[in-house]
């Protein structure tokens, strides 16, 4: 993965339009919905009319963002006017003067073009920690947002404890709605899970709690369970809740539980909102907290843990592959000896995000991005009848090799495996 700086577009864009000589950065003194006055425009060669057909860029205010074009320009009063009229001033704006030939619009396909052109040898890194193995799994769905694994790995020890195995009945209190039994065939961990089926008629705050042994939590930072949900929910649809007083009356953590797809069993991971304060924790419970309608949710071996204290084990690259047509990551048989029940960890990236604002942030190298970018520009307004053709061919060929110099500094990409 290569290493970056991190710079906006507009950064990106303005360095572009600094190597082309082709932009002007200031900010109108004055204007209106039509206008941009700047007295400071003086020290820019050009009497009236001279900017005409040039583009402006606004970059900041309420037209942050808008590209015009300039159809008038008044040396004595530095007023340039522009076309569309816009709904807003322009008074006091920051603003881009870019010259007619090099159209914003372009430059921004031109740096995402320079993107493109690095996808494959240059990702964005990616460190994702969704998958947990179960003992007889042996394809997962690749996480979204990874386009190459490096290496897989999984959690060898990691500091815990289990606050509720699931393998007893939720029965502390329930509410009217809801029906709580123990599964022993739809299970994740050890004899069973609680199934909670909820009516129709449960609404937004409804729960289940059960009592469990005081345990003092307060070293740990993360809950993780299994959860699964006939229907699919959305990030804070369901809640685990912690309480050290009897049937989560007041809970001290009140956790959301991430996106669920229906009839998909979910491991999921949950930062503890205030760990210092659970010193004593004596009721775990499950709230209903959006009306989905008639439903049944699973819950199973609900643990605290301290994240920092993982150790993690590299997954030998002979056990794993990649289905790429299915975007899966499958294991051989082996794995299930070595990792029956372990958090799972993907090392690798994500193809790098196009710019598709002002305010998006570059992944990948910047001197790569903004040196591609220019030489492109000047490469395309080097084929028509444009003032020295012929030198624009031939800083489009320096930029070119500048970039190619930028490129070769990419950190080498060793054992990785594509998966789109």
């Amino acid at each position: 993965m290569a290493v970056i700086q991190g710079r906006t577009r507009k950064e990106i864009r303005q360095s572009v339009g600094y190597n082309l000589g082709s932009i002007y950065v200031s900010t109108a003194t004055g204007g209106s919905t039509s206008t941009v006055v700047d007295t400071a425009l003086t020290t820019v060669v050009g009497g009236d009319n001279d900017h005409i057909g040039k583009w402006i860029v606004f970059t900041s205010g309420a037209l942050d963002g808008t590209i015009v074009r300039v159809t008038d320009y008044v040396a004595s009063s530095t007023t340039i006017t522009f076309q569309p009229t816009q709904g807003s001033s322009a008074s006091g704006l920051a603003y881009e003067l870019w010259d007619g030939d090099q159209p914003p619009a372009r430059i921004h396909d031109l740096i995402n073009q320079s993107v493109i052109e690095a996808t494959g040898h240059a990702y964005d890194q990616v460190e994702d920690v969704s998958l947990h193995s179960d003992g007889h799994t042996l394809r997962f769905d690749i996480p979204t947002g990874i386009s190459m694994i490096q290496d897989v790995f999984y959690r060898d020890r990691v500091e815990s404890t289990r606050l509720h195995s699931c393998n007893a009945v939720f029965d502390e209190t329930v509410d009217s709605d809801f029906t709580v039994s123990v599964d022993t065939e739809d299970k994740k961990q050890g004899t069973g899970a609680n199934k909670f089926v909820i009516a129709v008629g449960a609404s937004a705050g409804d729960i289940a709690t059960d009592s469990i042994t005081s345990k003092d939590i307060s070293k740990y930072d993360y809950l993780e369970c299994w959860i699964k949900s006939t229907v699919a929910t959305s990030a804070g649809n369901l809640k685990i809740l912690l309480d050290d007083s009897a049937s989560c009356a007041s809970p001290i953590e009140t956790l959301s539980v991430p996106a669920l797809t229906a009839d998909t069993w979910t491991f999921v991971r949950i930062a503890l909102s205030n760990p210092e304060t659970d010193t004593a924790i004596i009721s775990v419970g499950l709230e209903y907290d959006s009306d989905l309608g008639a439903c049944t949710v699973w819950v199973d071996d609900i643990s605290v843990i301290r994240n920092n204290t993982a150790e993690w084990v590299k997954v030998p690259r002979n056990l794993w592959r990649i289905d790429k047509q299915e975007r899966d990551l499958i294991f051989k048989e082996y794995f299930d000896g070595l990792a029956p029940y372990d958090l799972l960890k993907i090392v690798g990236g994500d193809k790098p995000a196009l710019l598709t604002s002002d305010s998006t942030t570059n992944e990948i190298g910047d001197s790569y991005i903004i040196e591609r970018s220019t030489a492109l520009a000047f490469s395309a307004g080097s084929g028509g009848p444009e003032t020295d053709p012929e030198g624009r061919r031939q800083q489009a060929a320096f930029w070119f090799g500048m970039s190619q110099v930028s490129r070769r500094n990419f950190p080498i990409l060793q054992n990785v495996r594509t998966v789109d």
